[in-house]
């Protein structure tokens, strides 16, 4: 019974070794800033390209504790356009108040999750990220915003070809009717 007790024990310790040294291994680790000598927790600085409108790149920066079971919730975000941006990209993004998730990564195994959403806003022509916990902390859920405008870019609508557009749409809506 002992012996088993003891190769279990091994077992969880190696996994939460394991954990903590993989955890560290980030393939879009761009920088990681030390909070000081007596600490374990450090900043980290990720990039994230988005899978969809490639021309846009974010960098994220949170709050990584080495020695604990959960990251605290804080992060900030930045994102800018580092490549072209086409109206076919945006045709394929979630168009939805909610957009869509681009990019998650787990800050706890008490099931936190630090997420980055896309979204949409038509009306200004501009992309807005924004990256959050799914964790209340201390009352509230942290989160950071970005933005991206779409004007100088192959994307962007001038109100004259927006217009356009629309009455093709519309032509084509009571053509199909008829």
């Amino acid at each position: 019974m002992l012996k088993k007790l003891k190769m279990i024990g091994i077992i969880l310790l190696i996994l939460i070794i394991s954990f903590f040294v993989l955890k560290g291994c980030s393939d879009d680790e761009v920088g990681d800033v030390s909070l000081g000598l007596f600490t374990t927790q450090d900043i980290k600085l990720n990039m994230l390209k988005d899978p969809i409108v490639t021309g846009v790149t974010c960098h994220v920066a949170s709050i990584e504790a080495d020695l604990s079971f959960s990251d605290p919730s804080d992060s900030a975000i930045a994102c800018r356009q580092t490549g072209p941006i086409t109206s076919a990209m945006i045709a394929e993004i979630d168009k939805s108040k909610s957009g869509d998730v681009v990019f998650k990564k787990s800050k706890s195994i008490f099931f936190k999750t630090m997420k980055i959403r896309r979204v949409y806003d038509k009306e200004n022509q501009t992309l807005m990220y924004v990256s959050y916990s799914t964790k209340e902390t201390s009352g509230s859920f942290k989160h950071s915003l970005s933005t991206v405008p779409l004007w100088g870019t192959d994307a962007y609508q001038s109100s004259t070809k927006a217009s356009s557009e629309t009455t093709k749409e519309i032509a084509t809506e009571l053509t199909i009717e008829k």
